[in-house]
């Protein structure tokens, strides 16, 4: 094992499946918050519901998915990893045959809910195998590509559920795109990871689950990284969430355009994602989450008030690169604040950034009921540049004596 609790990268526990397992899980994670992206003005006129309150489908589910994040605080130090995400992604199987049947509104948001719940215990789980199985010099770049995987989903997705809804509608997306890469990646998790990543139990060394969330909670430095990080992912609902319906309904263009926009996106994202180890090795985890969040949050502001759909666009691929970067890097950054609590942190961290995706789309949507994309904008857009401002002033990088 390495100084700050990672494997050396020898370790024979981690097979060639390991990494593309992880990168497909990710992938599969992004499917259904993209369909919604695409078809929520569909999703909305088959149950009879504004854009602004359709919008609210990934609140509930974040809400949900928050409480079902701390509790993998403790299941994470019970349980291995393994079983947990196979458990998770079982939930997240479920969640998107529900969907498709869902015949009310109100099951609508249940079964998507559930996704909630299953990528509530996969995420923190995938971060803390990178923990567990790779040295710290490699980690950075290898939470890039299990980002760049989210993101592809978004690439390859996004003209695949436009093909599959023109045939058979939202609900035919459902069962047609997102069902068998959930179904590809539990099955790649279930061969390819490994049962128990360290060799000798959990990262806690057996200490219990109370100290773990207090080790946590009375680190000022850690609890800065975690409401920083709801920030920004709040500030990044505005992208992923609302950006197509924005370019559909300010600009009426088609929803084969909005598609091929979310691919440019998403290859921005991308880019931004598999370039951030070189960053992150070179000028450190804070320094560039910090720079890099309030590009991010400034560019969102800019891209929804501006005129020309083009400069809009520009704008917006900009943001998605500064975002890219900054995800990788701020999960970097607190993933190491407390080496001994892994995969409590992680689980912690998951449960906070669903509340930030449930404020971002709550107050996104709140703002299209009252004002408009423009004061969207604003807000959320706000909200990456306070994330700068709590990373700059309240977060310490324990590796930087590593990296000196």
């Amino acid at each position: 094992m390495d100084e700050d609790g990672g494997v050396v990268s020898d370790n024979p526990r981690r097979s060639r499946l390991v990494l593309p397992s992880l990168v497909v899980t990710r992938f599969a994670l992004g499917a259904p918050s993209l369909l919604i992206s695409l078809l929520l003005i569909e999703i909305g006129a088959t149950f009879g519901q504004s854009v602004g309150a359709t919008g609210q489908i990934s609140t509930v589910s974040s809400v949900a998915a928050f409480v079902a994040a701390l509790l993998m605080g403790f299941l994470s130090i019970r349980f291995r990893p393994k079983p947990l995400m196979l458990i998770g992604m079982s939930l997240f199987t479920l969640s998107a045959v529900g969907c498709a049947f869902s015949p009310q509104f109100s099951l609508m948001v249940a079964f998507y809910a559930m996704g909630g719940l299953g990528a509530s215990m996969v995420i923190p789980m995938t971060t803390t195998m990178v923990g567990e199985l790779y040295p710290l010099s490699e980690r950075a770049t290898v939470i890039g590509y299990l980002l760049a995987g989210g993101a592809l989903s978004f690439v390859i997705g996004a003209p695949s559920i436009i093909l599959i809804a023109g045939y058979g509608g939202w609900r035919t997306a459902f069962l047609g795109f997102v069902l068998p890469i959930v179904l590809l990646g539990t099955l790649l998790s279930y061969l390819g990871l490994p049962s128990n990543p360290s060799g000798e139990g959990t990262s806690t060394g057996g200490r219990g689950f109370v100290e773990g969330f207090r080790d946590v909670l009375m680190n000022s430095s850690a609890v800065a990284c975690l409401l920083g990080s709801a920030l920004n992912a709040a500030c990044w609902q505005a992208v992923v969430f609302y950006s197509a319906s924005f370019m559909r309904q300010r600009f009426q263009v088609s929803t084969g355009f909005a598609s091929m926009y979310i691919i440019g996106g998403a290859l921005s994202y991308t880019v931004g994602s598999l370039v951030s180890g070189r960053f992150v090795n070179r000028f450190g985890r804070k320094r560039v989450t910090v720079i890099t969040s309030i590009l991010a949050g400034a560019f969102t502001l800019l891209y929804y008030n501006v005129l020309d759909i083009w400069a809009s666009i520009f704008l917006a691929y900009v943001a998605s690169l500064f975002t890219g970067v900054r995800s990788s890097s701020s999960s970097s950054l607190t993933m190491e604040q407390i080496p001994s609590y892994r995969g409590t942190m992680m689980s912690i961290s998951s449960a906070i950034d669903n509340m930030g995706v449930a404020l971002g789309a709550g107050l996104g949507g709140l703002m299209l009921l009252w004002y408009d994309y423009n004061v969207l904008g604003v807000v959320l857009g706000g909200a990456g540049v306070a994330a700068s401002l709590l990373f700059q002033l309240l977060t310490r990088d324990p590796t930087e004596k590593k990296r000196g």
